[in-house]
């Protein structure tokens, strides 16, 4: 089985009084994830993390340091390695490149906590918990 490699991230926003994460997923489904993709040729992992963000959230800012750490899953026969990346959201675009198919919504750290504790990510979250806690810019 080949190790493929892909990159993801937590898009953040400071909300009213406190932090709020956006969450993707299909239209079609019902459990809630994390923009993620393949690093194309030429780009770097932190370029890779804001693409996927603006084609599948329709989100653009900046990668906060450097990637939290990595998870690993499983897609049919492959398994993949995913780097995790934090963004800071400075625009939310109206429309976007993957808005037919899929949908976005924000939450504050605690529910979307909850909402990825079955989420390959999951083991992840203290670390992402703490990278936020020390400040977003």
């Amino acid at each position: 089985m080949a190790n493929a490699r892909q990159v993801a991230v937590i898009p953040v926003r400071r909300g009213d009084d406190e932090l709020e994460v956006c969450l993707i997923r299909r239209k079609d489904a019902e459990k809630w994830g994390i923009p993620k993709g393949f690093v194309e040729r030429g780009d770097s992992p932190e370029e890779a993390a804001l693409n996927e963000a603006n084609e599948e959230a329709g989100l653009k800012g900046e990668v906060q340091g450097t990637a939290i750490g990595e998870y690993e899953y499983k897609k049919r026969e492959t398994s993949l390695t995913v780097a995790l990346y934090v963004m800071r959201v400075s625009k939310e675009q109206k429309e976007w490149q993957e808005m037919k198919f899929r949908e976005r919504q924000w939450f504050s750290l605690d529910q979307a906590g909850s909402m990825l504790s079955n989420h390959p990510v999951w083991p992840l979250w203290d670390r992402v918990r703490e990278r936020l806690a020390s400040g977003l810019d």
